[in-house]
C-alpha cells in the first residue's frame, strides 16, 4: 500500500520529466478545500489531487468544486486500489495518472490527459495571487495602482482590461518568480506604502 508521502517527490520527478518547465507549490488553499498540488505552466495553473491507495473519495465531489473555480487544468493522481473506478469520481475534463510500485519505486503512468476546465472562475483563480503580484500586473498593462482599493476590486479592474490570453501568462510568471522568502517583506512594504497613501489623501 502506497501512502501520500510515497507518491509526491517522485510525482513532481515525473511532472517536471513530462511538462518540462513547471513549479510546484504545495497545499494551497482554496475555498473550503486544499489542493494537493498546484503546478505552474509557462500559460496555465494546474491543480492536482492525490488519492494514494490509503485515501476514500469521502470528500472527493467537494473538492472536485473548489479545484475546478480556481485552476485551467486538473488531474487526480491515483494509487493502485482507485484505478479502476477513479475515472467515475471526477469530471471528463480532469487528467488522471495513476501510481504503482515498481521495483520498489512509484511507477507513474498519464492515463488520461486533462482538458480545459470550463468552469474555471477567473476572479477566484487570480486569488491565488498575493497583492504586491496584482501590483506587478497592473504596471504591466499600464494600470493604475488603485492603491486605496481592497484586492477584489484590483481583481475585477485588471479582468476588465487585460484579455484573458495575455493574463494566462503573466499569473503563470508571477507564479513562477514568487520568492517566499521575500514576500512577507514585500507585503509589508505594499501595505506601509497604502497606508501613506490614505494618510495623503
Amino acid at each position: 500500500m502506497m501512502y501520500d508521502k510515497d507518491i509526491r517527490e517522485p510525482l513532481f520527478e515525473f511532472l517536471e520529466e513530462y511538462y518540462g518547465k513547471v513549479r510546484i507549490i504545495e497545499e494551497k488553499k482554496m475555498g473550503r478545500s486544499r489542493a494537493d498540488v498546484v503546478m505552474v505552466l509557462p500559460s496555465a495553473v494546474c491543480g492536482l489531487e492525490i488519492k494514494s491507495d490509503a485515501d476514500t473519495y469521502a470528500r472527493l465531489s467537494r473538492q472536485v468544486k473548489d479545484y475546478d473555480q480556481y485552476y485551467d487544468y486538473n488531474y487526480i493522481v491515483a494509487g493502485t486500489s482507485h484505478a479502476h473506478h477513479v475515472a467515475e469520481h471526477v469530471p471528463g475534463w480532469w487528467g488522471i495518472i495513476t501510481v504503482e510500485m515498481e521495483d520498489g519505486r512509484p511507477d507513474f503512468y498519464c492515463l488520461r490527459s486533462p482538458q480545459q476546465n470550463p468552469k474555471v472562475d477567473w476572479k477566484k483563480k487570480m486569488s491565488l495571487l498575493w497583492r504586491p503580484e496584482l501590483v506587478h500586473i497592473q504596471e504591466l498593462n499600464q494600470m493604475p495602482r488603485y492603491k486605496d482599493k481592497s484586492k477584489q476590486f484590483v481583481i475585477e479592474k485588471i479582468l476588465l482590461k487585460v484579455p484573458k490570453d495575455k493574463l494566462y501568462q503573466q499569473i503563470s510568471q508571477e507564479l513562477f518568480e514568487r520568492d517566499y522568502t521575500k514576500i512577507e517583506e514585500e507585503i509589508r512594504a505594499y501595505k506601509k506604502g497604502r497606508r501613506k497613501h490614505s494618510q495623503t489623501k
